[in-house]
């Protein structure tokens, strides 16, 4: 098997998965996992300060957003590479274990 195939195949092997993400996708993931982290951080602080509820369901929504984001971003990406290669290899298990990973995104 050569190393390209060992690295599809392994998008198949339950417990050896792995992505397979570009770095500009892997670099923009982390960016937008970073900044909600710093929101994160902050609405501790607003929280230790006794800032306004109002003020902190607010920014607690715009985190709510921001992983959104991740998670659509993350899911348009495993869609079009593991998803894609899984059924072309005759899985179509992972139709059913995406939609289980899409109804948890929903809830």
């Amino acid at each position: 098997m050569t190393a390209e195939n060992q690295s599809h195949a392994s998008c198949a092997v339950p417990g050896e998965r792995k992505s397979h993400h570009s770095d500009k996708t892997k670099n923009n993931l982390i960016s937008r996992l970073n900044r909600i982290e710093g929101q994160i951080r902050g609405v501790k602080g607003l929280i230790e300060k006794d800032t306004y509820c109002d003020d902190v369901l607010n920014q607690i929504s715009s985190i709510q957003s921001a992983l959104n984001g991740v998670g659509k971003l993350l899911l348009e990406h495993h869609m079009k590479s593991c998803v894609i290669e899984r059924i072309q290899e005759g899985d179509d298990e992972v139709i059913s274990e995406l939609l289980v990973t899409m109804h948890k995104l929903m809830k």
